[in-house]
């Protein structure tokens, strides 16, 4: 599967000049709602990331996405692998799970967002499952930033990666792009500005 042309086809992969959520400058950005907009390539893409996670062998009974990025593609993949999913939600600055969701003690949850670039959401939506009992048996998502190693993949994970390196981790493909600080950014040189199209801004 060539994900970087479906991200392409979809106009999901933008290039300009673009503000990261880390607020480092890149030109080029992954918008993963625009792929997930037309139900067939939803569905696609979901039927192949779950195929990579029923190959590994790993239980999995429930699919917990961080709101908002995550809920499509966890509903999907939900989906695919004919388990339930839920999502958790930011409320006052923090994760938290709510609208009647629970988890079972020792429940078997894959946390799927997607989109991982450091991982910082995905560990945030892991905690708050975790400290109500239940296990994180992996990590998933569409893309891959490159920040984290995905299972299969000889790329080593970054420093900036916050995914634990004992837990799997799946995605259908790393998107690696260059990033700059906003001083050292050379589109900001030539008198570039940048825009931020991220969920929360846009």
């Amino acid at each position: 599967m060539d994900v970087e042309n479906i991200y392409k086809e979809a106009e999901a992969l933008l290039e300009g000049h673009f503000i990261l959520s880390s607020g480092n400058h890149s030109n080029r950005y992954l918008q993963s709602a625009k792929v997930l907009e037309d139900p067939k390539r939803a569905k696609l893409l979901a039927d192949a990331l779950a195929k990579m996670i029923q190959e590994s062998g790993i239980e999995v009974e429930t699919i917990c996405a961080p709101a908002l990025g995550g809920i499509l593609a966890g509903y999907e993949l939900a989906r695919s692998l004919g388990v339930r999913s839920i999502f958790v939600e930011r409320k006052e600055g923090g994760m938290e799970l709510r609208r009647g969701f629970q988890v079972k003690k020792d429940e078997k949850i894959l946390i799927c967002e997607d989109i991982i670039t450091t991982g910082g959401s995905a560990m945030e939506a892991s905690k708050i499952i975790e400290e109500l009992g239940a296990n994180v048996v992996a990590f998933a998502s569409l893309a891959n930033r490159g920040f984290c190693k995905r299972d299969g993949s000889t790329s080593q994970s970054k420093p900036e990666c916050k995914l634990p390196c004992d837990t799997p981790f799946f995605a259908l493909d790393d998107f690696t792009f260059e990033m700059y600080t906003p001083q050292e950014c050379p589109m900001c040189k030539e008198g570039s500005i940048a825009i931020k199209p991220g969920s929360r801004n846009n």
